[in-house]
């Protein structure tokens, strides 16, 4: 019984080190792609860009008649001011309001820039996950290991690799 484990236990050992030294033989390929490039090409793209300026636009132009009110009112304040009109209680007043709108102003802009980073990314991610979809196929179907990205500058150094943007054009029906 002991004999029939301990052949068992070996077999399986060598199995393991025959898997293990094929899966380590096995040669690694790697490919890589501008994936702006990819983008530049991508159908759909113009017309989401367009959408994002229209929508930054819109927030630029509320953002420009806040900043307009503030203008406004700070003329008033100092045309006032300089004409002696205002008591102390009303120059207080006056001058929270101010501070006030430039409060609004500055949490306007922030939370503009996040709705536009928001707005960016749900116009864009239909056509940035049928372009990954695509390079992932491409990567598939032809036995990429790795597949990096020379389009985002993370790539420093390679040897010789293949570009596979040919290919991905290809998959999307692209020229």
């Amino acid at each position: 019984m002991y004999m029939k484990n301990l052949t068992r236990v070996l077999f399986i050992v060598a199995l393991l080190g025959l898997t293990i030294s094929s899966y380590a033989q096995k040669k690694q390929k790697f490919g890589h792609i501008d994936s702006n490039e990819l983008l530049k090409l991508m159908p759909g793209r113009d017309s989401a860009m367009a959408k994002i300026t229209a929508y930054s636009k819109t927030l630029e132009t509320q953002l420009k008649g806040m900043q307009a009110e503030l203008d406004t009112k700070y003329q008033a304040y100092l045309a006032d001011d300089q004409a002696n009109k205002m008591t102390d209680l009303i120059k207080q007043t006056r001058q929270k309001e101010l501070q006030d709108i430039q409060a609004r102003i500055e949490a306007f802009q922030t939370s503009a820039q996040d709705d536009l980073e928001k707005k960016q990314n749900e116009i864009l991610k239909p056509i940035i996950d049928k372009a990954k979809a695509a390079i992932e196929k491409v990567a598939k179907d032809n036995q990429y290991t790795y597949i990096f990205d020379a389009g985002l500058g993370v790539l420093l150094y390679t040897d010789p690799t293949e570009d596979i943007l040919a290919l991905v054009k290809t998959e999307l029906g692209l020229k």
